[in-house]
């Protein structure tokens, strides 16, 4: 099964990736009765549900990160310092390094390390952003997480 059709495949299935998606926007996808082919140097890459939902931990916060020059970010307007190791994931779950992202601002949830550096941070994608979630350890203290539907009411 060649790649455009493994593609149509996936796509049908639920299923996208990147080069898919991509495809998709530009209708080179071929399905089994079409000749058409994708265009030179198309690779296919890793497939992942079209709308999977991650399991931000309870104990992050929500806040507005831009990569000044990493390890230094500011985070919520002030200057602050990611921790040796730090992970940066992004709306897809992949790492990003922190030098493709300078001076992005980005909608993050993010945890803390025991000396009060950033360690883990998620962007979020949209849909994420749009939930409740606390943005200081004491609205923490004082809501209600629901971990199955990964939400919080005060």
């Amino acid at each position: 099964m060649n790649r455009c059709l493994r593609a149509a495949a996936a796509l049908a299935a639920g299923w996208v990736c990147a080069h898919t998606a991509a495809l998709a926007q530009t209708d080179e996808i071929t399905t089994p009765s079409s000749s058409a082919t994708t265009s030179a140097g198309a690779t296919s890459s890793t497939l992942v549900p079209m709308a999977f939902m991650r399991q931000l931990p309870p104990t992050s916060l929500r806040g507005e990160l831009v990569l000044t020059n990493p390890p230094e970010v500011r985070l919520n307007g002030k200057t602050d310092r990611l921790a040796p190791g730090a992970r940066i994931r992004g709306m897809n779950n992949m790492l990003v390094m922190p030098g493709a992202a300078i001076g992005q601002k980005l909608v993050v949830n993010y945890t803390r390390e025991s000396y009060g550096l950033i360690l883990d941070v998620w962007v979020l994608r949209p849909d994420e952003a749009q939930k409740r979630w606390p943005k200081t350890p004491e609205e923490a203290s004082s809501w209600t997480f629901d971990p199955l539907t990964q939400t919080w009411t005060k």
